[in-house]
């Protein structure tokens, strides 16, 4: 008589998993261990957009795992975010965060960062601009 393991029981008696929760992967097995993006240190902020380079292709490259497949596939159908992508392939930002720099140092994303605020202009000179171009 073969026991199902998803049956499968502890100690106590209790079950520790269930059919349902599909396979078990620990975020630090998906990243090498890993918990900063490559030796560039890039840091990548919640929202950066990712997009896919332009002829970059999956054909060769066997160091990619499907986690980065899947974050290439996500961003292929339109630029995202990291937090959009995190959402979408189901993985948390910090795994996300270094499978990106994965995919950076391979030339298959390119990485749009937002503008630090001390370079936007100042909210005073933006509403005088306006108050001229409806004077005219």
């Amino acid at each position: 008589m073969t026991e199902d393991p998803a049956a499968a029981l502890n100690e106590q008696g209790s079950r520790w998993y269930d059919s349902e929760a599909g396979p078990i992967v620990r975020p630090y097995a998906m990243t090498g261990g890993r918990t900063r993006s490559g030796p560039a240190g890039v840091d990548f902020d919640l929202i950066a957009l990712i997009t896919p380079s332009p002829g970059a292709t999956d054909e060769g490259d066997t160091g990619l795992g499907p986690e980065h497949r899947t974050l290439v596939d996500l961003c292929r159908a339109e630029t995202q975010s990291v937090a959009e992508l995190a959402a979408g392939a189901d993985l948390p930002v910090g795994v996300v965060r270094v499978l990106l720099g994965d995919l950076l140092e391979r030339g298959r994303v390119t990485v749009s960062r937002p503008v630090p605020p001390a370079q936007l202009p100042d909210e005073r000179i933006l509403r005088e601009v306006i108050a001229g171009l409806r004077a005219l």
